[in-house]
């Protein structure tokens, strides 16, 4: 049996993250489970640089500018009035 894990993780990462999954025909969970074996295995330093990181998870993990007081509830918020209008 698994483990139940609430993660917070910006919304635009998520749904990048669902295509791919979808495109490779494997679930969002199994992606984040590889990825936390493989940076939490028992391999030396020298092994981790083997480990092959695809340009789409090495995306993920570039900083996205936006500042840190961004309200992106706000930014929602005008993004549906806008939208359903």
């Amino acid at each position: 049996m698994g483990y139940k894990l609430t993660l917070n993780i910006d919304d635009e990462v998520v749904a990048k993250a669902k295509v791919y999954a979808s495109e490779q025909n494997i679930s969002l969970s199994s992606i984040i489970e590889s990825f936390l074996r493989a940076v939490t295995s028992n391999n030396t330093d020298d092994d981790f640089e083997e480990i092959k990181i695809s340009p789409f998870v090495k995306s993920l993990s570039l900083k996205s500018g936006i500042s840190a007081d961004f309200d992106y509830k706000a930014e929602l918020g005008d993004y549906y009035s806008e939208k359903y209008k």
